[in-house]
């Protein structure tokens, strides 16, 4: 009997919540990271830099930066360049960065360069959405693949266009970082919940005064100490008040690209009954080749023969019963005996019969 069991990943999410710390469910708005970006040269590579014919660009940089620095390349001159490779710089600046701050930066090949394992970053401006130089990036890559070829044979373990260069940026420029308007702070939480932002409210006034107020599902504002020292100690407490979420709501996500299926704690199903089955079809080639008249010297052809063979499998009618836990679902859903990709439609049907307590998001 062959047995097919049902791949279910399960993300499990407790119904009772525990309570979590504040920091863990909101962030002060206008605490935020900013990306930098950038486009810089790379070089000293072994040979394995941009085809200069096939990435111009690259070679007008080249004659750009040897301008800037006093060298005049003459004109018309087909620069061949094999060290060289044209790359973007990107990097995180954190909030309340200050000037002479490192940054790690992630350097990728924007050419056809085969490889920057090697190379050395020249200086690279990082640029914010404004516009703006907030940091300069410069330093030796550190890539984390290795390749090799020979005889028109190659091996490559993972990536070598991509390269890492630690504390490889300095902060120039400050980002402003404003901690609350006047009196206030605002809060914000990471998931829209009504519940959950009443409960917040409910655990800092409790714990603090009557300092909370919620403005939405998502937003709340506290009144904090304008002192800056006592609003940092003020914020910091607020980080470790403990609160206790709403329930999530039931939720099934579907990526039908893997066929993987995902599924909270909150899931359950009414009784239903499922009837599976499936349809294979086998075809195996089976070519010949033939010689007709043989006698008169006719040349041998080729024969396509193909056998097409159609099984269509066992569909049983499977009663499920009401579920109130994931395990149970689970159990439920194995007994089908459905594939991965078999368990999308059986789910999206179930939902569709109303036997399926739960959303429905396909990715």
């Amino acid at each position: 009997m062959h047995r097919v069991i049902v791949a279910v990943t399960l993300c499990v999410l407790s119904l009772s919540s525990m309570a979590e710390p504040l920091k863990q469910l909101a962030s002060f708005a206008g605490v935020r990271n900013n990306q930098l970006a950038g486009y810089g040269l790379v070089v000293g590579l072994d040979g394995t830099g941009d085809q200069t014919t096939q990435t111009p660009f690259t070679v007008q940089s080249i004659i750009n930066m040897l301008t800037n620095m006093g060298i005049q390349v003459p004109s018309g001159g087909n620069l061949q360049l094999k060290n060289v490779a044209a790359v973007t710089v990107t990097a995180t600046l954190p909030p309340f960065a200050r000037p002479g701050q490192p940054l790690d930066v992630v350097v990728s090949s924007i050419g056809n360069a085969r490889s920057l394992r090697g190379g050395a970053l020249l200086m690279a401006p990082l640029k914010g959405a404004d516009g703006q130089i907030y940091a300069m990036a410069q330093g030796n890559l550190v890539v984390a693949g290795a390749g090799a070829a020979a005889a028109g044979t190659s091996v490559q373990v993972n990536q070598l266009a991509t390269g890492l260069i630690p504390a490889g940026a300095t902060v120039e420029r400050a980002v402003p970082t404003l901690l609350g308007n006047g009196e206030f702070v605002q809060l914000e939480l990471l998931k829209t919940d009504f519940s959950t932002a009443s409960r917040v409210v409910n655990a800092i006034n409790t714990q603090i005064g009557a300092v909370a107020t919620a403005l939405d599902g998502r937003v709340i504002q506290v009144r904090a100490p304008q002192d800056p020292n006592q609003r940092v100690a003020f914020l910091a407490r607020l980080e470790t008040i403990d609160v206790v979420p709403a329930p999530v709501n039931p939720k099934v996500i579907i990526n039908a690209r893997t066929g993987s299926v995902v599924m909270n704690q909150a899931v359950t199903v009414e009784a239903c009954a499922i009837a599976h089955g499936n349809l294979t079809v086998t075809i195996i080639a089976d070519n010949q080749v033939a010689q007709p008249n043989a006698v008169v010297g006719g040349r041998p052809q080729r024969v396509q023969n193909a056998e097409i063979d159609i099984e269509t499998g066992k569909g049983p009618v499977v009663k499920l019963p009401k579920a109130t836990s994931l395990n149970q679902v689970v159990r439920a859903l194995n007994s089908v005996g459905a594939t991965p990709q078999d368990l999308l439609a059986i789910l999206q049907a179930m939902k569709a019969a109303g036997a399926l307590n739960a959303t429905l998001e396909v990715i």
